[in-house]
């Protein structure tokens, strides 16, 4: 929250310039652009091109930090706090912090592969969801019988949560929906967190979210 409150302060201050010529992005007259302005916001945010041209390898961790409103903050921070909280207990603070930067981390890096193969240099990336979808499997796997209520009304055991947050992220990538949304992120946490339990921990997810 002191993150996103001191971007809300600071981060629409000028940084540096970025070199956006290879994209042919044209004025209204035909010339093609060759710098866009970099603002501390598109430093810390993950955006493909200044990755290529500034090197803003740091942006795959501090994307995570950065989010679009207070309600996506606030979203996310609900979801770290309710699943969170039991999956550092169970991890310890130490390893918990490793397994939330590492998966954040690594679906940010896999979303830049994807959006530079697409073509979306400019896209930038900001939020929490890739690590939080992490540490909703981590639950997932931890406490399979814990029934979870869906905005407060629905009852769904854990692991049929996280098929059903796959299903529909597979749904919105294929569909386009909510287009303003990192889908494919959101899946990298869950990819990334499975093979962090496999190598990390030598645990099947599968076996534990199934039982078999």
């Amino acid at each position: 929250m002191l993150f996103y409150f001191a971007m809300a302060i600071f981060g629409d201050t000028p940084v540096s310039d970025l070199d956006i010529s290879d994209l042919g992005i044209e004025d209204r007259f035909g010339r093609v652009y060759q710098e866009a302005n970099m603002s501390l916001n598109n430093m810390l945010a993950m955006m493909p091109q200044a990755v290529i041209k500034k090197g803003a390898i740091w942006s795959f961790v501090t994307y995570m930090f950065m989010h679009a409103g207070l309600t996506h903050i606030l979203f996310n921070m609900l979801g770290l706090f309710i699943f969170g909280t039991h999956v550092e207990r169970q991890m310890g603070s130490k390893e918990f912090l490793t397994f939330y930067l590492v998966t954040g981390a690594l679906a940010g890096v896999l979303s830049f592969i994807i959006y530079a193969f697409s073509g979306n240099m400019l896209v930038n990336l900001v939020g929490a969801s890739g690590a939080l979808y992490a540490v909703m499997l981590a639950y997932a796997v931890m406490y399979p019988s814990s029934v979870i209520y869906i905005w407060g009304i629905l009852p769904l055991r854990a692991p049929v949560m996280v098929l059903g947050y796959t299903i529909l992220s597979f749904i919105f990538i294929l569909t386009g929906g909510r287009g303003n949304v990192a889908h494919a992120t959101h899946l990298a946490g869950f990819v990334f967190a499975w093979l962090y339990f496999v190598i990390r921990f030598g645990i099947s997810p599968w076996r534990r979210l199934t039982g078999k």
